[in-house]
Order: C-alpha cells, then sequence, then structure tokens
C-alpha cells in the first residue's frame, strides 16, 4: 500500500476494524508518519439493477454514495455513517440471492437506513426519490414519518 501522502511503499497498519462487508485499516506511513485509512471490501460487480424504464446498469456503491450524501448534506451525519449505511445495502442486496435486482428495492433500503439515520436526510431523499407532485404529498410523507 503506498502513501497517499509521500507515495512511500512503507507502511504499517496501526488497527483494523472488521465489519460484515468491509474491513478498515489504519495505516502509518513509515516515511513521513502519516496516518490514513484505507477500506478493504467485496465487490458487487455480478449485481444489476433493473431500472424502472426497464434498462439494465451495474450496481455502483458511488452512485448510491453520492445519493445519500447529497441527501445528509448539512445534517450531522458522518462519513463513518454513510460507509456503514452503505456496506448494510450491499450485505442486503446481496443476501437476496438474485443477480437482478429492482432499482425500486434499492431505493427502499436507501429510505430505510435514512429514516433511522436522519429524518431530515430522510424527507429530502423521499421528495426526490417518490416524485412529489404537491405539497400534499409531502406532507403525507411527513405524517407517516411523525406517527412511527
Amino acid at each position: 500500500m503506498k502513501c497517499p501522502y509521500c507515495l512511500s511503499a512503507e507502511t504499517k497498519v496501526v488497527d483494523k476494524r472488521d465489519s460484515d462487508s468491509s474491513t478498515r485499516r489504519r495505516r502509518e506511513c513509515l516515511s513521513c508518519e502519516k496516518r490514513f485509512t484505507t477500506y478493504e471490501r467485496i465487490e458487487n460487480a455480478n449485481v444489476t439493477i433493473l431500472k424502472k424504464d426497464g434498462n439494465r446498469e451495474s450496481y455502483d456503491r458511488d452512485k448510491v454514495k453520492i445519493g445519500i450524501q447529497k441527501a445528509c448534506e448539512k445534517r450531522p451525519v458522518s462519513v463513518e455513517q454513510i460507509d456503514e449505511a452503505l456496506d448494510i445495502i450491499e450485505t442486503e442486496l446481496r443476501s437476496m440471492g438474485s443477480t437482478e435486482i429492482p432499482s425500486k428495492k434499492v431505493g427502499t433500503l436507501i429510505m430505510k437506513m435514512l429514516r433511522k439515520m436522519d429524518k431530515v436526510a430522510y424527507i429530502r431523499f423521499a421528495s426526490v426519490y417518490k416524485d412529489f407532485k404537491d405539497v400534499e404529498e409531502f406532507e403525507d410523507e411527513l405524517h407517516k414519518l411523525l406517527k412511527k
């Protein structure tokens, strides 16, 4: 592993944490002594997302992450919480046992995770994902959220 600061190949692992679908390693460069984090996770190259219009697209973790980050913008949600949510979403997708998963299922999983993390982020994501046509639909979703 090369140091992202000085590009030295001499690094050591100072901490390692395993989760269900990834391994986080905290590393220290032996040359410049700076620390950085690396993640090792299972590649989801064989998962295909079936879009609403019938098109198929390879699962893209970064695309899901960007959507979650936009919903969580200026909210008290850490990068670690987002990465953990992504890991849980991917674990659930893999456990479905299918190589083709409807985009609706992915969106539902994202909303489920956002609802637990931050209700404002959940509403932001839901307003785009569910494509509210008017204020009444938005209010209905808020009422559902407050009832639970």
